[in-house]
């Protein structure tokens, strides 16, 4: 999995996989053409807590190196909006249909990396301004930001990562 600058993109590629029609930058000018259900990603929440010692996580083998390199990271709670929407025509029954693919999606367990702790829908009401029913929903995941460090002990990177336990 990639860095936080990713994380959106990973979730909304899974959901696509899925079968959940899905975006994470969506403009407005497309948003009156869309037809269907649809799902708006974005990362709302990050926080940090310590992941180990020190935030030390252990050591692992570069193959490309050939050497072992430290790995410190904190452990990451992502909270994501995963909203929902449809076309005035069709209804809130469409996102209703769509809020079904996303939760079979989420609970399979996530993109790799992710483990969804938690997910929850809100109302869906019509949106006059938007001219679209909307639902918000809100996905909680956990993870870890961890970094690889050489000899020296400065960081080469930082990626997010995680485990996925059923």
């Amino acid at each position: 999995m990639a860095g936080l600058d990713d994380i959106r993109e990973c979730l909304t590629a899974f959901l696509e996989e899925q079968g959940v029609r899905a975006v994470s930058a969506w403009p407005e000018e497309s948003r009156k053409q869309s037809r269907g259900g649809l799902a708006a990603v974005s990362l709302r929440e990050v926080q940090g807590g310590p992941a180990g010692f020190r935030d030390y996580l252990g050591e692992r083998y570069d193959e490309q190196t050939k050497r072992w390199v430290e790995l410190y990271g904190r452990r990451v709670l992502l909270t994501f909006g995963v909203d929902l929407y449809a076309g005035p025509g069709e209804g809130a029954a469409e996102v209703e249909r769509t809020f079904d693919r996303l939760a079979q999606a989420l609970h399979t367990g996530g993109p790799a990396g992710l483990k969804i702790k938690e997910f929850s829908c809100g109302e869906c009401v019509y949106d006059g301004e938007a001219d679209r029913w909307r639902c918000p929903v809100r996905a909680v995941c956990q993870a870890y930001l961890y970094a690889a460090a050489d000899e020296g002990g400065a960081f080469l990177d930082f990626e997010v990562k995680g485990v996925n336990r059923a």
